[in-house]
Formats: structure tokens, C-alpha cells, sequence
């Protein structure tokens, strides 16, 4: 049997929630030769950091905003030059709460213009390496299979970068960069955490990790899950607005 090459894995958002149980993941299953991760939070980053080097894997933590345009293509090149990428994870992501301009403007800003500046960077040093190890991996959301009234900004700033990474899959076909959307549905994080409205199939982040590392390993293209709520959600983009608009109106909302 042989033993696959191990990955320089690169995660944004990975202090908490799905990033840091990827980073773990990773390290844990020594699927990783190099782990690079960013995060706001100094101290629970450098949590993370100490976690994954306990297994064989050299660990760079770096304090980073994703919607500092600049320096998140700065700290892509700078992990590129240590150790050639091989997965780039566009994850970090924040939550909107109350709908009220400033949180607005915050969540595209985090999970758009974030994963734009993410991406973008890690798809021009790929298209210029004649390797084939190369992956990209968009954090979308099974909110974002249709506008919903109980988040309009999450789930309208998933469903943008869903249909980007879904268009960018064929499009980066030719360049041998492999493109995967993932749209978990509710999964323990920060986020989660704050949330007030009922979350069926709830699940822990380790599980969410597992899932989400082995379909991007076997390349499935767009990795949504658990799939009673990814078939919920689908019904409902497809059903003529008067019946989701009624649907909607009998769901419970946040308090």
C-alpha cells in the first residue's frame, strides 16, 4: 500500500470553530508536512498552534484580518515561499447577527471580500506552478442554497461565494487547480454558539473536519452536509416564492 505525500495546508479563520478542527485534523492524522494558519484571536490561535505541533507537522500561526487585502497576499506569498501549497483554505467567516448596517457591511466584507482575497492570491501563484497538486477549498454554508429571512446577510454572502467557487471549478479546470465548495449546515463554533434559533443535525466540529478533509481528498465538488438539510434547502430554492414565502412564515425565527 502506498503512503500518499503529505500536504503544506494552508486555513484562514483557523483559531476557532471549522479551521481550527481542520488544523487538528491535519495534524492529528499526519496527512500534513507543513500547517500554515491565521486568526484574529492571539491566544486561541497560538492554542492551535500548540495543539498541532504535539503531532509531525511544523506549524506558522499568523494574526490576521482577511478583509486586509494586502496583508492577506502578503502572508499567502510568504507561506508559499517556505513550502510550496497544496490546499488553501478560504474559511474564515463571521456571523451577522442583528441586521443592522455596520454588522451588514462587516459580513460581506469577512465572508466575500475575505475569501477574495484569500483565493485570489492562491489562484495566481497556482496557475504559475506546472505541478497538479494544487486545491482550493471555498467555505460557503448550506444557508447559502437560498435567501433566508432568519440571516439575509449570511446566507446572501454564502450563496455569492458558493456560485464563485462553482464557477471557478470548471473555469481553473485547465490550470490542473482543483476547486471544492463546502456548505456545512449547523456545526459547533463561535457562531453556532450565539445563535437562538432551533439547529437541526447539529454536529461537533471534528466531525464537520473529517468530512470536509476526505471529500476534498477524493475531490468532490461541492461538499454539503448533513444531506436531510442539504435536500431541505435545495427544495426550497426550487419551490415558486409564494410557497417558500409561507414555508418561511411558520419557521421559528432568532429572539
Amino acid at each position: 500500500m502506498t503512503t500518499k505525500k503529505k500536504q503544506n495546508i494552508l486555513i484562514t479563520g483557523a483559531s476557532s470553530g471549522i479551521g481550527e478542527a481542520l488544523a487538528r485534523h491535519y495534524a492529528i492524522t499526519e496527512k500534513a508536512a507543513n500547517l500554515f494558519i491565521s486568526g484574529r484571536d492571539p491566544k486561541r490561535l497560538e492554542s492551535v498552534q500548540k495543539a498541532c505541533e504535539r503531532y509531525n507537522v511544523k506549524v506558522y500561526a499568523k494574526i490576521l484580518d482577511v478583509t486586509d487585502k494586502e496583508a492577506t497576499k502578503n502572508w499567502i506569498q510568504e507561506c508559499e515561499d517556505i513550502a510550496p501549497l497544496n490546499i488553501v483554505y478560504a474559511n474564515a467567516g463571521v456571523a451577522t447577527l442583528q441586521e443592522i448596517p455596520e454588522n451588514i457591511y462587516n459580513t460581506f466584507n469577512t465572508n466575500v471580500f475575505g475569501v477574495l482575497n484569500t483565493i485570489i492570491p492562491a489562484m495566481e501563484i497556482y496557475k504559475n506552478r506546472k505541478d497538479k497538486n494544487k486545491t482550493l477549498v471555498i467555505m460557503s454554508s448550506i444557508a447559502g442554497y437560498h435567501g433566508l429571512p432568519s440571516c439575509p446577510s449570511y446566507s446572501a454572502s454564502k450563496a455569492c461565494v458558493k456560485a464563485y467557487g462553482e464557477a471557478l471549478r470548471s473555469d481553473l479546470k485547465p490550470y490542473n487547480i482543483q476547486v471544492n465548495v463546502v456548505c456545512p449546515g449547523f456545526v459547533k463554533s463561535r457562531i453556532t454558539d450565539k445563535n437562538t434559533c432551533p439547529m437541526p443535525f447539529f454536529m461537533s466540529a471534528e466531525n464537520a473536519a473529517k468530512i470536509i478533509a476526505d471529500r476534498v481528498e477524493n475531490n468532490v465538488g461541492l461538499i454539503a452536509f448533513p444531506w436531510p438539510m442539504r435536500l431541505a434547502t435545495w427544495l426550497m430554492s426550487i419551490l415558486p416564492n409564494c410557497l417558500s414565502d409561507f414555508i418561511y412564515a411558520k419557521l421559528p425565527h432568532k429572539v
